[in-house]
């Protein structure tokens, strides 16, 4: 059984390869897992919780164990169409746009990096998301 924090090497290695294609991002321990920030704002933190010690993590737990959660920041109407879905996503219990993704065998990473992405263009300074974002399309 791991314990609260640990994130299994091969998620950490995935989200590397996403985050470090974000300007300016960087990468640095949490309180509890790893957090990836742009100046002083959260984009990605991924964790392992003690499923025990937080309840809103028992239900999302997968073959017994407890789950490996990613925390992004999502618009609002984002937010409530893919947790309309359910598993794996689910809406994290603090902040009102934070979407929590359980990671696993299952995920889709080119998701995940769209997610991480969005993520970052919330979070970002508009020159720096803009970088990221591409041209404005014609409608």
């Amino acid at each position: 059984m791991s314990r609260p924090g640990d994130v299994p090497p091969e998620i950490l290695d995935q989200l590397r390869r996403i985050c470090r294609e974000l300007p300016e991002a960087y990468e640095e321990p949490a309180w509890i897992g790893v957090r990836w920030r742009i100046r002083a704002r959260t984009v990605a933190h991924v964790y392992t919780p003690d499923a025990d010690r937080f309840e809103v993590y028992a239900a999302h737990a997968v073959d017994g164990e407890a789950p490996t959660v990613l925390t992004v920041r999502v618009p609002i109407e984002d937010l409530y169409g893919l947790t309309a879905g359910g598993f794996p996503f689910f809406r994290a219990p603090w902040g009102n746009n934070v979407l929590a993704v359980v990671l696993g065998d299952h995920t889709d990473w080119t998701e995940v990096a769209e997610l991480v992405t969005d993520s970052y263009c919330e979070m970002a300074p508009k020159f720096l998301a803009a970088r990221v974002m591409g041209p404005p399309t014609a409608g």
